[in-house]
């Protein structure tokens, strides 16, 4: 199976990758290749370190030529000496066998789930930014990661599980605030293509007031869901037109009338359960959620409950709680991506 980005290149563009890719495995200092425009290096080598994330020590590089000469020298820069990088590729290989070892016999979605899960249960958003939280050392090394590290660890993990899976980017957005780019995965299942934001999920899962609870917001996302608060993608990937894996679809948690949303509030707030699901009842405008607010605090009040309510709009994700009657209700609007919750003006 090719690497997506690989496959997209010009031939000689495939030909400068397969060499840098060889002598960055083998830690060459200096790696002879085609000469191609600086921007293309650039690109080349960025494109490349996302079809194999598991090059985490290959961070920078340099290049030099002689002008009468069709090739240029290639030298990476790497994050450790050789022993060092040896001795993290065994440690890494190492973790990575262990974790996959149980998923094996799982379906693709299972292997999918798997993955996500163990994201969101044990890798801490780093808001320092180290290096190392980039790349697969952070996540799967020290349990910390940005966005760019988080999608490359589920990467490696989906190709040791024997899932297709690619990083996607989209670029920042100042005018919105967005300072920064994002990266997430693409990947197929049962032959159709959905965007994965673990990064996402990880971030409501950890401010939610419900506790460390896992969120599944961004598992399995079509086109059109992914970009109401995704930037556009600044390379191409395949299109994702399937919306029915959706995680709260799959497990019937996408609601179409304010009687389910009562329902299924009524057994949460019997019960004692945080209750998550999917508004798919049309927009969610103001008015709409007003209508299914009313309904949650309606099967609170059969309860002698109030209700503690989260909404991620976008998506149009609502998660609830019922706590006794003394005590006060809520409703608070999160914000996916650095765990941050903003009270409604």
């Amino acid at each position: 199976m090719k690497p997506y980005y690989y496959s997209q290149l010009p031939r000689l563009q495939q030909s400068a990758y397969h060499l840098m890719l060889q002598g960055m495995q083998n830690l060459d200092e200096e790696i002879r290749i085609p000469r191609i425009d600086p921007a293309e290096l650039y690109d080349l080598f960025f494109r490349l370190r996302l079809d194999h994330p598991e090059l985490f020590w290959a961070t920078s590089y340099h290049y030099y030529y002689y002008e009468d000469s069709p090739n240029l020298i290639f030298k990476p820069d790497y994050l450790f000496d050789r022993n060092r990088i040896k001795e993290h590729q065994k440690a890494l290989a190492s973790r990575v066998e262990k974790l996959v070892r149980p998923a094996r016999t799982l379906s693709e979605w299972e292997k999918e789930k798997y993955i996500h899960d163990f994201i969101c249960e044990n890798v801490r958003y780093d808001k320092l930014k180290k290096p190392y939280s980039h790349e697969i050392i952070g996540p799967l090394g020290q349990g910390v990661g940005v966005c760019e590290g988080i999608a490359k660890s589920v990467k490696v993990l989906c190709d040791a599980l024997g899932i297709w899976c690619m990083i996607a980017l989209c670029g920042n957005n100042p005018e919105k605030g967005i300072k920064y780019r994002h990266t997430w995965n693409i990947v197929r299942i049962g032959g159709a293509y959905y965007h994965l934001d673990a990064t996402f999920d990880n971030s409501l899962g950890k401010c939610s007031f419900t506790g460390d609870e896992i969120r599944y917001d961004y598992f399995n996302l079509d086109d059109r869901a992914i970009f109401r608060d995704h930037e556009p993608l600044i390379a191409p990937a395949p299109a994702c037109t399937d919306s029915s894996h959706f995680y709260y679809k799959e497990k019937k948690l996408s609601f179409t009338t304010k009687e389910d949303v009562y329902r299924r509030a009524l057994q949460a707030a019997k019960k004692g359960r945080a209750l998550t699901f999917h508004w798919r009842g049309g927009y969610l405008t103001r008015a709409v959620l007003d209508e299914l607010l009313e309904e949650i605090e309606r099967a609170g009040r059969e309860k002698q409950k109030k209700a503690r309510v989260s909404l991620n709009w976008p998506q149009a994700v609502i998660r609830l709680r019922y706590v006794p009657a003394l005590e006060s209700g809520s409703f608070t609007m999160e914000h996916a991506n650095e765990g941050e919750e903003y009270p409604v003006p």
